[in-house]
């Protein structure tokens, strides 16, 4: 067999007296390929990189009217956040033998945000979106993480902000907080104002104040700057010293999310302050870091990667059974208290 140019699957087929079936099954990783034995397998996959085949998935694609992959769309790459739900999706979709691409929208403009969809659109059987919302019915079964509209075609897979809000003010009121600060999310964040909303309720019913003078909303400023890694900390970090430098009594923050929530605890920290004998803070989402920062960050869990795997799972039922009705599957959050939260010592001005 000439290696100027690759095999075909019918040479390939030849080579190793197999049938082509049972080669394409192989390469294929095919559930069915699991009663052919495992020698005959490693055999095919052998040959395979020694004559350098490469399965023609376009033509297969165009067979199936199916590419078995998924788009899968995050603000950006680096979130921590995104990247455990990442994780999530991917083990169902590998369990599957689905793939996935990744593209980022880095809270683009509606324009590029568009060309994002076409590209994932052109390519994949589905989209998973995170914190991104659609307005318009999706041209391919999608499902939204952090999305909060209803729309035609589209499943949401969403955390109980309610619930979050009344645990962790409940906590912070149990420790003898009653006047508490509060980061709000980006304008125009999926999960920003119904976490908000939430938050707000919650502290009018239990007698906790926040005030405007206390509320301070992310803003992503800095075009460039917002999409390195380390942003949402540094963002945390410069609002909590504007925080500090208002002069305006609280003893505890409640914020948006965990790296914002570590952000903020260094700039107490360099300001003199304790925590949480001065000022307790509070997180959002529980991501890796959160358990081994010091001290250890009092949070409320969003389970990310069973979120992501939830989305996944919705999302291979949708492209399965197209007029599967639309879903709003919403999942508990759980207070996980550690160490950056105590009771509440005397206002004073800072």
């Amino acid at each position: 067999m000439s290696r100027r140019t690759r095999p075909t699957l019918k040479e390939l087929a030849g080579h190793l007296d197999l049938s082509p079936a049972t080669i394409s099954l192989v390469l294929n990783r095919s559930p069915v390929a699991k009663a052919i034995p495992e020698e005959t397998q490693r055999r095919v996959f052998a040959a395979a990189r020694e004559l350098g085949y490469r399965p023609n998935y376009i033509a297969v694609s165009l067979r199936s009217q199916r590419t078995n992959s998924i788009g899968v769309l995050v603000p950006e790459v680096s979130d921590p956040w995104a990247a455990e739900i990442v994780s999530g999706i991917e083990s169902h979709l590998l369990a599957n033998d689905y793939h996935y691409l990744v593209t980022s929208h880095r809270r683009s403009t509606p324009q590029l945000l568009q060309h994002d969809l076409e590209l994932l659109t052109s390519r994949a059987d589905g989209m998973i979106l995170l914190a991104t919302e659609l307005r318009d019915p999706p041209l391919l079964p999608a499902v939204v993480i952090s999305g909060h509209a209803r729309v035609e075609g589209l499943s949401n897979v969403v955390i109980d902000h309610d619930r979050a809000a009344h645990f962790a003010l409940t906590h912070l009121k149990e420790l003898g907080h009653r006047r508490i600060a509060l980061f709000r999310g980006h304008p125009g964040g999926s999960d920003a104002k119904d976490r908000s909303r939430a938050i707000f309720q919650a502290a009018a019913s239990m007698g906790i104040d926040i005030p405007p003078e206390l509320t301070l909303e992310l803003s992503g400023e800095g075009e460039d700057e917002v999409f390195a890694p380390d942003a949402a900390y540094q963002e945390g970090y410069a609002f909590a010293r504007k925080l500090l430098e208002r002069r305006v009594d609280f003893t505890a923050l409640f914020a948006f999310d965990d790296a914002s929530a570590i952000g903020a605890i260094r700039a107490f920290l360099d300001a003199g302050l304790g925590v949480p004998d001065d000022v307790s803070v509070v997180g959002f989402d529980d991501i890796q870091s959160a358990a081994f920062h010091n001290p250890r960050l009092t949070t409320v869990r969003q389970p990310l990667r069973e979120m992501g795997r939830i989305a996944a799972r919705v999302l291979l039922e949708r492209i399965n059974a197209p007029r599967r009705p639309d879903s709003f599957v919403i999942v508990d959050p759980e207070l996980i208290i550690r160490d950056s939260t105590g009771p509440a010592r005397r206002t004073k001005s800072r």
